[in-house]
């Protein structure tokens, strides 16, 4: 995965690629390279080539022209380039909003929404990996991707998803009940309810020990005395499949 920065202004790329080598050791599985320019020739350049970025961090207040008439250039030749605007105004967050842009962030960076930023747009570039999962929460709907998924906890009518790289994303107030908040995750051959709180993804079991599910996290579920022999059986379904 490529991502290319454009600011005229050394110091602020240099501090964007600190953020970025910064989240990069935080998220182990993430792996990206950088490019670096400052003007907008230099990507211009790399986008008639047909030489694109995933994803695009642009400042908008540059010498030679502005981020948005960048951007804009961007998403015409390449639709579905993901923009992120990081500048020192925020006169322009209509113009961004036009562009499409998936997030416009203010100079001097915030570590955390910079870091959320980059969350978010890596889910959209997720999406086009395999089936997700949306997950309804304070800053919107938030695409996760099965494969990511190692369990998901229902608790006072909210969900908390946990993920192999050891996140989280908690859900808003949910009105529904959990079985049907996790409808469409079931469908998926990997995942099975053990516990009226709990869904696990079948790829991320560690083992069965009696009436709990050791993850490869290391967490234990709980397994409803109910469902004990439909787990086991289901389980050693699953593990027989994989080996088919």
């Amino acid at each position: 995965m490529k991502i290319a920065i454009c600011d005229d202004s050394i110091k602020d790329i240099q501090n964007i690629v600190q953020l970025l080598e910064e989240y990069k050791g935080l998220h182990k599985e993430t792996e990206f390279e950088v490019e670096r320019f400052t003007d907008a020739g230099g990507i211009k350049d790399k986008v008639q080539q047909k030489e694109f970025a995933d994803i695009y961090i642009l400042d908008i207040l540059m010498s030679d022209t502005t981020g948005i008439d960048l951007g804009s250039y961007i998403r015409k030749v390449r639709p579905k380039s993901i923009i992120i605007y990081i500048t020192s105004s925020d006169d322009y967050a209509l113009d961004a909003y036009e562009v499409q842009a998936v997030r416009y962030l203010l100079k001097p960076i915030d570590k955390s929404k910079f870091f959320e930023a980059l969350t978010y747009a890596l889910s959209i570039i997720d999406v086009k990996k395999g089936p997700v999962y949306l997950v309804k929460t304070k800053e919107g709907l938030v695409p996760i991707l099965h494969s990511k998924i190692e369990y998901i906890e229902s608790y006072s009518r909210m969900l908390e998803v946990h993920l192999t790289d050891g996140r989280q994303i908690k859900s808003i107030f949910l009105r529904k009940a959990f079985e049907e908040e996790v409808g469409a995750l079931a469908e998926d051959r990997a995942f099975m309810q053990v516990h009226k709180s709990f869904l696990v993804n079948m790829d991320c079991i560690k083992r069965l020990d009696g009436s709990s599910v050791i993850m490869e996290s290391g967490v234990s579920i709980p397994i409803s005395r109910k469902n004990a022999a439909h787990v086991k059986r289901e389980y050693l379904l699953f593990v027989a499949e994989q080996y088919r």
